[in-house]
C-alpha cells in the first residue's frame, strides 16, 4: 500500500502541475488583453507549498485564479484520532474564474488527491458553473461535455456525480443552488493498483474536460453588450457565491483548518460583490427565470 501511495502521489502531483500550466495558458489567450497571470510560489510552514496564479482586470476576466498545491503534515482534528495521530498529504488544482460580463458564467473546478498515514487515500473534485443569466445552450454544452468524459469510464458516473454536485452546491439558508451544477465527487478510492490506475485516468479526463466545457461558452458571449442593471444583478448573485464559499465549502474550511495559505484559499472570492436587503426580481424577468431554476434542479442532458 505504501508503494502504491508513493507512486500515485508523484503521478497526481505531476498531473495537477501540468494542468495549471495548460489552463492558465489557454485562459490568457482567451482573455485577449495581453495580461498575464501573476505567479507566486509559496511554502507552507507545516509542510509543502504551492503555486498561486491570478489574473486581474483582464478583458474577459475581472478576477481569475488557478491554484496548485502539494502539502503535508499533521492531519486536522476533524480527521485525527488523538490515540493515533495521523499525517496527511494532499495535492490538487483549484480554480475560480469571475468574468467581467454578466452574460458569462462564473466557473469553479477542483481536482485533488488525498492520502493519510494509515493507508487511506482517495480522489475528489469536480467542476460547476454559475450563470447570472440562464442560457440553456450553455447549460447543455457544459453538462454534455462532462457527461462524455464520465461515460468514457463508467456510465453511472455522470448521473451520480451530477446529483452529488446539485446536493453539495446548495445554499441551505437561501433554499437555492449556487448555480446550475456540473459534477462533484469525493472519496473515490481503490483496492488495488489496477483500480487506482482507472481512477487516476478518470480524474485526468474529467479535469481535462474543463476547458472544452467552458471556453466555448465564453467565446459565445464575450463580445455581447450588457446594461448597468445586468451588472448590478451579477454583483448581487456574486454575494450568494461568497455566502456558499465562506459558510459551506469544505475545501475552504480544510485549507484554513490545516494552516493553509489564506490568500490562496480565499482567491475564490470575487473582486466585487453586493448584498442588499430582501431583493426580489420582477416576475417574468430573466432574473426571475434564473432564480426559478436555482430552486428546482433540472436535467440538462439525456442520461
Amino acid at each position: 500500500m505504501a508503494e502504491l501511495q508513493a507512486s500515485m502521489r508523484i503521478r497526481a502531483e505531476e498531473l495537477f502541475r501540468t494542468l495549471q500550466e495548460e489552463i492558465t495558458s489557454a485562459l490568457e489567450v482567451l482573455d485577449g488583453s495581453g495580461t498575464k497571470f501573476f505567479r507566486e510560489t509559496w511554502e507552507r510552514q507545516h509542510g509543502g507549498g504551492g503555486i498561486t496564479m491570478v489574473l486581474a482586470e483582464g478583458n474577459v476576466f475581472e478576477k481569475a485564479g488557478v491554484n496548485f498545491s502539494a502539502v503535508h503534515g499533521d492531519a486536522p482534528d476533524s480527521l485525527n484520532d488523538a490515540s493515533v495521530p495521523l499525517q496527511f498529504f494532499a495535492t490538487g488544482i483549484s480554480l475560480v474564474l469571475h468574468p467581467r460580463s454578466p452574460k458569462i458564467p462564473t466557473v469553479h473546478a477542483n481536482f485533488r488527491y488525498f492520502e493519510q498515514s494509515d493507508g487511506a487515500s482517495w480522489f475528489g473534485g469536480g467542476t460547476d458553473i454559475t450563470p447570472y443569466y440562464l442560457d440553456v445552450e450553455d447549460a447543455v454544452h457544459f453538462h454534455q461535455t462532462l457527461k462524455t468524459a464520465c461515460d468514457k469510464h463508467d456510465l453511472t458516473y455522470y448521473p451520480r456525480f451530477k446529483t452529488w454536485c446539485d446536493e453539495y452546491f446548495f445554499i441551505r439558508h437561501r433554499n437555492e443552488s449556487r448555480g446550475i451544477g456540473g459534477i462533484f465527487f469525493d472519496h473515490l478510492s481503490a483496492e488495488n493498483p489496477a483500480e487506482s490506475d482507472q481512477l487516476f485516468a478518470f480524474v485526468a479526463d474529467a479535469a481535462r474536460a474543463f476547458l472544452p466545457a467552458y471556453m466555448p461558452i465564453v467565446e459565445r458571449h464575450k463580445d455581447e453588450s450588457y446594461t448597468e442593471a445586468e451588472r448590478h444583478w451579477q454583483l448581487l448573485r456574486r454575494g450568494r457565491y461568497v455566502e456558499f464559499n465562506l459558510v459551506y465549502d469544505r475545501g475552504t474550511r480544510f485549507g484554513l483548518e490545516t494552516n493553509g495559505r489564506t490568500e490562496s484559499i480565499l482567491m475564490s472570492l470575487p473582486a466585487v460583490a453586493r448584498w442588499e436587503y430582501d431583493v426580489h426580481p420582477a416576475p417574468g424577468s430573466p432574473e426571475a427565470a434564473l432564480e426559478e431554476v436555482l430552486r428546482h434542479s433540472r436535467e440538462w442532458v439525456r442520461q
